[in-house]
């Protein structure tokens, strides 16, 4: 919570402050997976396909360094194969194949490696991710197959989670930006006491363009 009131007090104050605001679209399938242990016992993961696309500023801060705010929905998953065990997601779970429909505020920042219109750059920084819903399909040792919505407890899945992100990539002088990005999830989005730790990863290319370049 507190990350939010940072990020949306930073977002206003630079709203406010500058007039060289440019603000982008963005859309690029990604390749999401977790790092999944057990009692610190590494589970195997496997990744899946997924998909980002958003909103964004970059906002002028000094020299070639910008502060770039964004707002996006991510498809993130992973599917697991268990060789210790748990009880969660289920005692008698033999692996777990799992969507989440995420939603995250970033707050990066940008740095141009030159001042000429067509130029690669970098971002770093936090975001917070809020886990809208996801799906579980859970293969269970006795033949069974659990099919459900992802449950969102104190005692299951958390809804909120922090990551780490990092871009690089190039924008160009009509506007247009690629740019291939990575996901580490810093916090666990498993809530049950005793329970498995997850962090989300992703890995993707994205395309974008600033709506106002002119």
């Amino acid at each position: 919570m507190k990350f939010l009131i940072v990020f949306i007090n930073v977002l206003f104050l630079s709203l406010v402050a500058s007039s060289q605001l440019k603000y982008n679209v963005f859309a690029g399938p990604q390749a999401t997976t977790a790092k999944y242990t057990i009692n610190s016992a590494k589970q195997k993961t496997d990744m899946k396909i997924g998909f980002q696309a958003g909103v964004g500023m970059k906002v002028p801060f000094e020299n070639k360094l910008y502060f770039s705010p964004s707002a996006f929905y991510s498809m993130k998953g992973y599917k697991v194969t268990y060789s210790s065990f748990n009880d969660f997601p289920n005692f008698d779970a033999k692996d777990n194949n799992t969507t989440f429909h995420t939603f995250e505020l970033a707050a990066l920042l940008q740095y141009d490696f030159n001042t000429s219109p067509n130029h690669f750059f970098i971002k770093a920084g936090p975001s917070l991710d809020f886990q809208l819903f996801g799906h579980e399909k859970i293969n269970l040792k006795s033949g069974s197959v659990i099919d459900r919505k992802i449950k969102f407890s104190y005692g299951d899945y958390g809804r909120y989670s922090g990551n780490l992100l990092a871009h690089a990539g190039y924008e160009m002088s009509n506007g247009f930006i690629i740019f291939a990005h990575y996901t580490h999830g810093l916090a666990s989005i498993c809530n049950f006491d005793n329970g498995p730790i997850i962090k989300h990863r992703a890995y993707g290319i994205t395309i974008g363009k600033y709506l106002n370049c002119k």
